[in-house]
């Protein structure tokens, strides 16, 4: 995949992205957010990858692709596509170094239609801490409505969450 916004390049993961991606997971609010997808060590986020990796030409993913900056080449985060019960879910993460700066919005905005497109997705589902105000502004701002807020299950725990949906149409 290479999919290019005005300011980013959405595209497959290689293995010379390790340390990048170990570097970008450490930060406090991928640790409190999604502590499933922090990478200790740089050898962790290979192993990650190099699974990713195989998983780009299967049906049910995860689509997991790196952001990269396009000014400076900057590996900054991810977006991807996760199958769920009920469909598919959007995730991102943007290294704290970056946040603030819209990219988050700017490469969801970008791989929605891209990825409803090439599986024939009429919706996709977007799931938050409730907390996470941040990634409840990045799915506002990218045609995500609200269908549920409240006690649900997150990574396995009762939590309080945000449902939201984005349709196609």
């Amino acid at each position: 995949m290479k999919l290019k916004t005005k300011r980013l390049l959405i595209t497959d993961f290689t293995a010379d992205m390790a340390y990048d991606v170990h570097i970008n997971s450490l930060d406090e609010d991928n640790r409190r957010f999604v502590p499933d997808e922090v990478f200790e060590t740089e050898n962790d986020a290979l192993e990650t990858i190099e699974f990713l990796m195989s998983r780009y030409d299967s049906e049910d993913g995860p689509f997991v692709h790196p952001i990269i900056t396009d000014d400076d080449a900057k590996n900054i985060g991810y977006v991807q596509l996760v199958k769920i019960e009920d469909g598919f879910e959007i995730g991102y993460h943007i290294a704290k170094a970056y946040t603030g700066n819209g990219y988050a919005t700017e490469a969801v905005e970008a791989f929605l239609p891209y990825m409803a497109e090439r599986f024939g997705l009429e919706k996709i589902w977007g799931i938050c801490l409730a907390d996470n105000i941040a990634s409840v502004k990045v799915m506002e701002k990218s045609g995500f409505e609200p269908v549920f807020s409240g006690i649900g299950d997150y990574q396995g725990e009762q939590r309080e969450i945000r449902k939201f949906i984005w349709n196609k149409n």
